[in-house]
């Protein structure tokens, strides 16, 4: 069998898919911490927004099960977010069209629950000719079991697992380039915030 081609994901080819950010299933992750995920996911988000990534949020179950989406990410994405009542959203025809519409062929995948919002997703984009991957630590799921599974699952089919800040290090591609130091901020991440302030103080 000849191995999948494998492209890397730039600002052109890349669209971020953010699935079931709910309040209610934030109250069972136990594989981090609450704080710590959504450190991550909004991070994510801001730092597509600055490099231009098309974002597809959606839940699930909003009005009946699960709760709207978090606060903090709502805030970023807005509250055109698509609803729905499939399990898996990629069963959701207009989740598709949505993901379609942004004209790119590589996701980065965020979800909650990370075995089931993330994957099943991952996995049928994978089928239609995608190619996912799926942060991680912008996930949650409900024990430490269920994510050791989920990522055991996901090497079996050849679908990646990366981290929210190192994907887009991928698409920044270039210290040099003038979004670097909002990129950066938007992620977030305390010793490059500190290294940035340092790195200023000098210049000035």
């Amino acid at each position: 069998m000849v191995p999948q081609k494998h492209t890397r994901r730039t600002r052109e080819n890349t669209a971020v898919l953010l699935v079931d950010h709910q309040v209610g299933l934030f109250t069972g992750v136990r594989d981090l911490t609450v704080s710590d995920l959504k450190h991550n996911v909004v991070g994510l988000a801001k730092a597509a927004k600055v490099l231009g990534l098309p974002i597809v949020p959606v839940t699930t179950a909003r009005d009946s099960m699960w709760g709207p989406t978090i606060p903090e990410l709502e805030a970023v994405v807005g509250d055109n977010i698509l609803d729905r009542s499939s399990v898996n959203a990629w069963d959701d025809v207009r989740f598709v069209e949505a993901v379609k519409a942004t004209k790119r062929d590589h996701l980065i995948i965020a979800g909650l629950s990370f075995e089931v919002c993330a994957s099943f997703p991952a996995i049928s984009a994978k089928e239609a000719g995608y190619e996912p991957i799926i942060a991680l630590d912008a996930c949650g799921t409900f024990s430490q079991d269920k994510r050791q599974a989920g990522i055991a699952r996901l090497g079996t089919l050849g679908i990646e697992v990366s981290d929210y800040a190192t994907l887009i290090m991928e698409i920044l591609g270039d210290n040099a380039d003038p979004k670097a130091n909002d990129v950066y901020a938007a992620l977030d991440m305390p010793f490059a915030v500190l290294m940035g302030q340092v790195a200023g103080s000098l210049i000035k």
